[in-house]
């Protein structure tokens, strides 16, 4: 009987071969991925989740940073910046009103609010005189600056209009006086309206036509019903 000359494998020789074959199975086994970029490491998935970060990420988790309050505008009494301010009282010494003035480029920005007053159109001057008594006739005339002739004065001012509710605003802008032609000086609001000597020479009066004296002087506007000292 002829020797067969096929050998069965030497199980020292299989063993080694299938621990190298069971030893790469285990390492594909984590999802490893080739790389060619010499020195490193392809990321290796281990199941567990990533830990979460103490700071909570960098979304809004965070928190929006803390912000002071936006500076306020102060006291609403308070002078603006490089200007001047009032409060205006009437003969109780209640407040009816206040007045920033304040210098831009050759003129000055004159603010106005007012409440408590009687509806319709009011003279608005700045004064002389930096008092606010009695009757407000203290205050003197209105503030003229150069030619005491002029008309109308340097401290007139547009008008002041109250509603119906006894509340005013006016904005207005003078350059026929400075900041320091007016401070110290009384801000007045009257009683009426300020013509500002606007009677054309066609209308008679007495003695005459066209503006007399009182009205030159004073706008025929009437009593001073509130005041206030510029500073």
């Amino acid at each position: 009987m002829a020797t067969s000359t096929t050998r069965r494998p030497s199980w020292r020789i299989v063993t080694p071969v299938l621990a190298v074959a069971a030893f790469g199975l285990t390492a594909c086994s984590n999802s490893q991925e080739s790389t060619d970029v010499a020195g490193t490491t392809p990321p290796v998935w281990t199941s567990s989740p990533a830990p979460a970060s103490e700071s909570g990420g960098h979304g809004d988790s965070h928190g929006a940073p803390a912000t002071s309050a936006a500076p306020g505008h102060g006291d609403d009494h308070g002078a603006p910046a490089g200007g001047l301010k009032t409060t205006l009282k009437n003969g109780t010494g209640a407040e009816v009103g206040t007045a920033t003035i304040v210098a831009e480029g050759n003129h000055l920005v004159v603010t106005v609010e007012a409440k408590g007053l009687t509806p319709g159109f009011h003279g608005l001057h700045f004064h002389q005189n930096g008092t606010c008594e009695g009757d407000f006739a203290s205050a003197g005339g209105h503030l003229q600056v150069g030619p005491a002739t002029a008309h109308p004065a340097s401290g007139d001012l547009t008008s002041l209009q109250v509603g119906a509710d006894g509340t005013a605003k006016l904005v207005t802008r003078t350059d026929s006086v400075t900041l320091d032609n007016v401070k110290g000086k009384a801000l007045i609001i009257h009683a009426d309206a300020d013509n500002f000597g606007n009677i054309p020479p066609r209308y008679s009066r007495e003695g005459g036509t066209g503006p007399d004296e009182t009205t030159l002087t004073t706008g025929d506007a009437g009593a001073r019903v509130a005041c206030g000292v510029v500073g």
